[in-house]
């Protein structure tokens, strides 16, 4: 367990969620909180995070569409620990389960849910130079191929059920490579951080049986202008009431 004294507590949405992150290690930023966004979820509906670190994707969903049936697994303990608290002190309720997904525990592989979402590791096995924090490490390199997260994902879900992912837009030829032919209506969106830029994320949702052509929408631009203002507000109004105010990406819908 983290020492009270190695967090800092941090608004999302807004300042409507509070969370616990801790100082050193891996600190959600922006990207959980799109991923939230862009899952098509209901209430009653059930919902699985594959390696929720300390909540923020899980609980901005549960923010968004109350009564849902919100379950994670984190193989760090400190950080499904923090999980647990940060869905406590913000009210919701968050099954959060130690261990490893590609040591599913038997009782996460007795079930199956309406949506399983991830924000996978971005740089992949060797190369690089490690980050001097485990748990940043841990978070930032996969120790597991991207392929296994989309097939332990879309084991999970029942038929019909969609896995949405958040990766590094370079990573987009190894999350299509992935999808096996179960998969399908499959939908990417870039995101870019200012017109006329490369994208630097994308967003992959897939269905469980789904049968639609494969559709690349156009990019979501999260800052206005050509370069950053000190100090300013330059994000785009469709970004601002994503990340600020909870709103949902439609994606099936092209947003």
């Amino acid at each position: 367990m983290f020492p009270h004294d190695a967090l800092t507590c941090d608004g999302f949405l807004g300042g409507a969620l509070r969370v616990w992150q801790p100082k050193a290690g891996y600190r959600a930023a922006m990207d959980p909180v799109l991923l939230a966004a862009a899952v098509p979820a209901r209430a009653g509906e059930t919902v699985l995070e594959l390696g929720c670190g300390a909540g923020v994707a899980s609980l901005c969903l549960g923010h968004r569409v109350p009564g849902i049936g919100l379950t994670g697994i984190e193989r760090q303990a400190d950080y499904a620990d923090l999980a647990r608290r940060n869905a406590s002190e913000n009210g919701l309720t968050f099954d959060v389960t130690e261990g490893d997904i590609a040591r599913m525990p038997a009782a996460l592989r007795a079930l199956t849910f309406d949506h399983v979402i991830a924000n996978p590791p971005y740089f992949p096995k060797g190369g690089g130079t490690p980050a001097r924090d485990g748990g940043r490490e841990a978070a930032q390199r996969e120790d597991l191929a991207l392929a296994e997260w989309l097939r332990i994902g879309l084991k999970r879900l029942r038929p019909g059920g969609w896995l949405t992912v958040i990766q590094a837009a370079d990573r987009l030829p190894d999350l299509l490579a992935g999808l096996g032919p179960g998969a399908g209506s499959t939908v990417v969106l870039p995101i870019v951080p200012r017109d006329g830029r490369p994208a630097g994320r994308v967003i992959l949702q897939t269905r469980k049986g789904g049968r639609a052509a494969f559709r690349l929408l156009a990019p979501l631009v999260i800052h206005s202008g050509a370069e950053h203002l000190k100090d300013g507000d330059d994000q785009t109004p469709e970004a601002r009431v994503i990340l600020r105010d909870g709103s949902a990406l439609d994606l099936q819908a092209g947003r």
